[in-house]
């Protein structure tokens, strides 16, 4: 039997289910664990959703079981959730546009925790007040460590990029992906295509140091961290700060401090859990304000 719950998020009525349901066995930790999570971490994390299409990964039997990507909204999500219809060019299921759902506030995000959408992806770029399209406003690296390498070797590389986005007068800052790797984001606000000046950059650290590949191929990383500078293409999403990952525990994909990212020499440095960031977060506030908010 399905136990459903009514309750009142910020005006908005939601009915939630199966609240005891164990999203992560290994840990023990619930459905009902899960949206209190997003509901405590939403102050830090709506800032770097709000007007960005949102992608998600579910699990409705919870990590050990089948997952799925969506992007278009359910039908049953509820009018009160901000939605923009936009182009899909090159979409799986054939359609010429999506309906993609905007997380601008609290009751939305507690809708898809409550769908069991445990991870959160969205792109660098924004829609209008009208739901049309904006220009990129972030920047971003996703660094992937090929065996033996690690998220120590990641953040050699994260250092290294720093450097060089500061001679040309960019800031960035760094994230766990919450798995093995991890991101580096800038802000921006110029007209250069974001996804030709990442891939210069990547190509330059490559040709300057042997153990980073611009290269996606699996057969140049063995060893290397890959700079995916791909992922500012607008077609792709990348996880959100602040979202869950579908591990055998509830880790989370961390803002990081530059001195965490300098003295990182063990992989185990760099795991974060929910009730870990909560604590960070309230301790340091938000570590990526000012990145993609």
């Amino acid at each position: 039997m399905t136990r459903k719950v009514r309750v009142q998020v910020e005006g908005r009525e939601l009915v939630l289910t199966n609240l005891g349901k164990m999203l992560y066995p290994d840990a023990g930790f619930t459905k009902a664990e899960v949206i209190d999570y997003y509901t405590r971490i939403a102050p830090a994390l709506l800032p770097h959703l709000r007007g960005r299409p949102l992608t998600v990964k579910r699990y409705p039997d919870g990590v050990d079981g089948q997952f799925f990507f969506e992007k278009n909204v359910p039908g049953h999500t509820p009018d009160w959730v901000r939605t923009a219809t936009l182009p899909a060019p090159g979409s799986s299921k054939g359609r010429e546009k999506i309906e993609f759902a905007i997380v601008d506030d609290l009751a939305t995000l507690v809708y898809y925790a409550n769908l069991a959408a445990l991870e959160l992806h969205v792109p660098m770029w924004r829609v209008s007040e009208e739901g049309d399209p904006l220009p990129p406003d972030t920047l971003v690296f996703d660094l992937d460590p090929g065996a033996p390498a690690t998220i120590v070797e990641c953040c050699e590389v994260a250092l290294l990029l720093r450097e060089v986005l500061k001679e040309d007068g960019h800031e960035g800052s760094p994230k766990t992906s919450g798995g093995k790797g991890m991101q580096l984001y800038v802000p921006w606000n110029g007209d250069e295509d974001t996804n030709a000046y990442a891939r210069e950059l990547a190509r330059r650290l490559e040709r300057e140091h042997t153990f980073v590949t611009s290269v996606m191929a699996r057969r140049e990383r063995p060893g290397k961290v890959f700079i995916d500078w791909s992922q500012n293409n607008p077609a792709k999403t990348t996880v959100a700060p602040y979202s869950l990952r579908a591990g055998s525990v509830p880790t989370v994909s961390t803002p990081l401090s530059w001195a965490e990212v300098d003295a990182c020499t063990d992989p185990g440095q760099l795991v974060y859990t929910a009730r870990d960031v909560l604590d960070r977060v309230e301790r340091h506030g938000d570590l990526f304000r000012g990145s993609t908010a």
